[in-house]
């Protein structure tokens, strides 16, 4: 009865993964789509930042945490720290920059990346925030193996899918 959140910046493969759990019969929830993130003022007042809606975030995990199946969340917010220790296992994917900014250039299932300024920001966010996503992880997991390697990762840590 895992619960699993898979970080990392964008281009690493988080909702390729997902996509390929969920084939496998996995609950994965991606919360980069569906209402799970709102622009929410910092604590210092120095701005917004993108982040988990704490409420839906809280009631996904207690539903999780009375169904008795594992659940594989993924996201990169702010607040997603708040969050750890309802977690088994904080797994990050990683992969060197010229991969990431290549897997971003030739998706068309997500539109971030695409302009130069998006670019700048992932470059910057592969400096500043992934050693700080590195640092709170209890694994890591580079995506640069064929996919199937490494969703055979994340099943092995959430343990075998619920049948219903």
């Amino acid at each position: 009865m895992a619960v699993i959140l898979v970080t990392g910046m964008s281009g690493t493969g988080k909702s390729s993964a997902l996509n390929e759990l969920a084939q496998r019969g996995y609950r994965v929830v991606d919360t980069d789509t569906g209402g799970w993130i709102e622009d929410l003022p910092l604590p210092d007042g120095s701005g917004t930042e993108p982040q988990w809606r704490a409420d839906r975030i809280d009631a996904l995990l207690t539903e999780h945490e009375r169904s008795g199946e594992p659940l594989i969340i993924q996201g990169t917010v702010w607040n997603q720290s708040t969050f750890y220790p309802r977690f088994d296992h904080v797994v990050l994917f990683s992969a060197p920059l010229d991969v990431m900014l290549q897997r971003i250039a030739g998706r068309d299932t997500n539109p971030f990346g695409k302009t130069a300024a998006q670019r700048a920001r992932i470059t910057a966010d592969k400096e500043e925030i992934e050693p700080l996503l590195r640092e709170s992880a209890t694994v890591e997991i580079d995506t640069r193996k064929p996919l199937t390697e490494v969703a055979d990762q994340l099943a092995a840590l959430a343990g075998p899918p619920s049948r219903h």
